[in-house]
């Protein structure tokens, strides 16, 4: 338990989920088309009525959830690395501040393509690590908890309450979204680009603030990061003792949350104080959902030894994820936006979906070839080098 985390038996069950999580964002990136919300009506109704199944369907399962999981693993991640240089005596530490300096430039190049990135947030967010990484174990998971029920959201909701002339200025990103979504609708290669450098990150980063995701990706860096410390990704019988609980309490929380986000809000009258609420009853239901989705999968993995055929193919895919998740970002926006094929006018729920099974089919037939013959992914490679370039 002392050796570095490096085997592939430890790692497997977490790059399977890596690349589980990353085929959910392609397919909901997909459904989105890339953020041009636009749903043709001139399907028939028998298609249109299976469309919104397979919306219903694919959103209940993964938005928010995905996200989620791929930010939980971010976390684990980092413990990896901390605890792997922490053996051989070094400080990790500002390696990896300066590793999220490196990820902030990749975020710029997909931020470039696609205005709903999420590397920007975690290059910032991930610098919590720093300061908590060698705190107990009992403290961070403290910190962790505290920040997952969304304090200043339960703060704003109390004030509103007292002071029924408190108005929230919500909805900031919108004028940002309006502009990005005409310009990737019906502009040129390069005014897609240009837009997104300004109007396209502040769309997607005042979102994501104004929809509780500073706090929750905080919470779920470092829930991984205790994750890893725990070995929880081991089997042992401990970690199956775990997983087997975390499943039944996560079942167990969810159904009251999903009640309270969906019944609750018509009964809420306040607008400042329904914003906070959605955001907060949203941000739990969704982390509970999320480890319903993660303690079943790494249960299944367990139960199998070293995992099912179809968790072991998806490995190759979550190695590089990295990689896949800007490729498969540039590839959709060439799909969907004005300037390339333009399919966001023409291709409902059902089609999109399609399309993006064949996006993650040849992501994952590249992840394969590459891996056979290099040990890391292009972006990657250029990512671990950058991080312990000697000065």
């Amino acid at each position: 338990m002392d050796k570095p985390l490096q085997t592939t038996h430890r790692l497997g069950v977490v790059d399977a989920l890596r690349g589980f999580a990353l085929l959910a964002i392609v397919l909901l990136h997909n459904l989105e088309h890339y953020n041009i919300y636009f749903i043709p009506d001139s399907q028939p109704e028998w298609l249109q009525m299976i469309d919104k199944g397979v919306w219903d369907t694919i959103f209940f399962l993964f938005a928010g959830k995905a996200y989620a999981t791929f930010s939980l693993l971010f976390g684990f991640s980092f413990y990896i690395q901390f605890h792997n240089a922490e053996k051989r005596g070094i400080d990790f530490r500002g390696r990896f501040a300066w590793r999220m300096v490196l990820l902030f430039l990749f975020a710029q190049l997909h931020a470039l393509f696609y205005n709903g990135d999420i590397l920007v947030l975690y290059s910032v967010v991930g610098l919590t690590l720093i300061p908590v990484c060698k705190l107990k174990s009992r403290t961070v998971c403290w910190i962790a908890t505290i920040l997952l029920l969304q304090p200043f959201e339960w703060g704003r909701m109390i004030y509103a309450i007292f002071n029924p002339d408190y108005v929230i200025n919500g909805g900031k990103f919108i004028p940002y979204a309006q502009l990005a979504e005409e310009v990737t609708s019906h502009g040129t290669f390069l005014e897609v680009l240009g837009n997104n450098i300004w109007n396209g990150q502040l769309y997607s980063n005042i979102w994501q603030v104004e929809n509780g995701r500073l706090f929750q990706t905080a919470a779920l860096f470092m829930f991984g990061m205790l994750l890893g410390r725990a070995k929880y990704f081991i089997k042992s019988d401990v970690s199956i003792k775990i997983w087997k609980r975390i499943l039944k309490l996560s079942i167990l929380s969810f159904i009251p949350l999903h009640i309270l986000r969906v019944f609750i809000p018509e009964h809420i009258s306040n607008p400042s104080i329904l914003t906070p609420y959605n955001t907060a009853i949203s941000s739990l239901a969704n982390f509970t959902f999320m480890a319903i989705l993660i303690s079943t999968f790494t249960l299944l993995w367990f139960n199998k030894g070293d995992g099912y055929k179809w968790q072991q193919a998806i490995i190759p895919y979550g190695r590089m994820s990295l990689t896949n998740y800007i490729s498969q970002s540039i590839m959709g926006v060439c799909i969907y936006y004005g300037f390339g094929l333009g399919l966001y006018s023409t291709t409902g729920a059902t089609a999109t979906i399609l399309i993006a099974l064949c996006i993650f089919t040849v992501q994952l037939i590249f992840s394969r070839y590459w891996l056979a013959r290099h040990k890391q992914g292009p972006l990657e490679f250029l990512w671990r080098q950058g991080t312990w370039i000697k000065l």
